[in-house]
């Protein structure tokens, strides 16, 4: 009797122990479901993207003037204001022409009393001519009278060239500006004692229309430069911060020999600068286009990601299921990467929401960001 009742309860542990097996086999077989992940996704599009090479860059004034006076005297008037602009030729500082104007007047005067002497001169060479001739006077005298006449013409000559120089002189009582541009402080006031090409300048005037922004490239690009500058004029443009639309210019300037010391070559560009957005001084961002990479294929580059293995992307398959794919990066132009391998165009592509994807998950699109039409 006992044994039979320990093989009953036997029975009935093993039934329940093999009833609870089966439960834990159940559970370790069932997958778990994953909830699709919402993301914002775009397509990949084939454009015409430039070549570029960035640097920064130094406004620099394509000429720049310290205006200084040529005589000894008293500033007596300032014309312009500081940070005017100027024309070139205009009028910016007199000084006292009192003195240059006397001197004027006395090498005037003594002009006109040497254009008598030589005309009294003349008149003697004249007059004894034909009694020189009939033997009344000596050859020797007759010389003399036209050594005198000689003489009187070269004083005036001496007196026509001192007057022109007072002329000069008392013209640089008025100061003008040799060149279109602005000037900076006024650094003598009026009143003050000036002398001729003192070590201080009474202004600097800086022309800023045109302008140079010069700049430096890393030596290696010496050779696509040249061959880009050879097809077409090098285009620039420069990135000024709080200006929204980036200046165009030119490339005017390439230096004949790379910088053994940076291994750099120094580069020019000019720009129009009409509008006064370039400055001397200022530091900008200068972006040269050297060509332009054919049906390139293009996301915007935050859709790139970067991992242990490299960059990557999370591709949309047609089930709706994140595919992580390996690419290459040629380069990021303005807020897109051009992608070189590992995508196609019209490939659609995770763009936000990457930090809950995985390889082989679903995803649900909430958004499709608009693709930028190809070109």
């Amino acid at each position: 009797m006992v044994c039979r009742g320990f093989s009953r309860r036997s029975s009935l542990l093993a039934a329940a122990l093999c009833a609870l097996a089966l439960v834990a086999c159940s559970r370790e077989h069932a997958a778990p479901v994953q909830p699709p992940a919402p993301v914002t996704v775009v397509k990949a599009v084939t454009q015409d993207m430039p070549l570029l090479a960035s640097a920064v860059g130094s406004v620099e004034p394509i000429n720049s003037v310290a205006v200084k006076s040529l005589i000894d005297g008293q500033l007596l008037e300032s014309l312009v204001k500081d940070g005017d602009d100027v024309q070139q030729n205009q009028l910016l500082f007199r000084i006292d022409p009192r003195p240059a104007q006397a001197a004027l007047r006395q090498m005037e005067a003594a002009q006109v009393r040497d254009e008598a002497s030589l005309e009294q001169a003349r008149s003697q060479v004249k007059r004894n001519e034909a009694i020189a001739a009939k033997g009344y006077i000596s050859a020797d005298q007759m010389e003399q009278f036209r050594t005198n006449a000689d003489a009187a013409a070269a004083s005036v000559k001496v007196d026509q060239a001192n007057v022109a120089a007072a002329k000069v002189t008392l013209g640089y009582t008025e100061i003008r500006s040799p060149l279109a541009g602005r000037i900076g402080r006024i650094l003598i006031q009026p009143g003050n004692l000036v002398k001729a090409n003192d070590t201080s300048s009474l202004i600097v005037i800086n022309q800023i229309e045109p302008i140079y922004v010069s700049f430096a490239l890393p030596g290696s690009l010496l050779g696509p430069v040249i061959v880009a500058q050879r097809a077409a004029p090098l285009a620039v443009t420069a990135t000024i911060v709080g200006v929204e639309t980036p200046v165009e210019g030119k490339v005017a300037f390439i230096d004949n020999a790379v910088d053994t010391t940076t291994g750099t070559i120094r580069l020019r560009a000019e720009f129009v600068n009409r509008e006064h957005l370039l400055w001397p001084g200022q530091l900008i961002t200068i972006s040269l286009t050297l060509g332009h990479d054919l049906n390139a294929v293009v996301l915007p580059d935050h859709a790139v990601q970067n991992g242990p293995d490299g960059t990557y992307v999370f591709v949309v398959k047609s089930d709706n299921h994140a595919e992580q794919r390996t690419v290459t990066v040629k380069r990021n132009v303005e807020g897109k990467a051009v992608i070189g391998e590992g995508l196609a165009a019209g490939e659609t592509v995770v763009l936000d929401g990457q930090s809950r994807v995985e390889n082989g998950m679903p995803l649900k699109v909430t958004e499709t960001a608009a693709a930028e039409p190809t070109q």
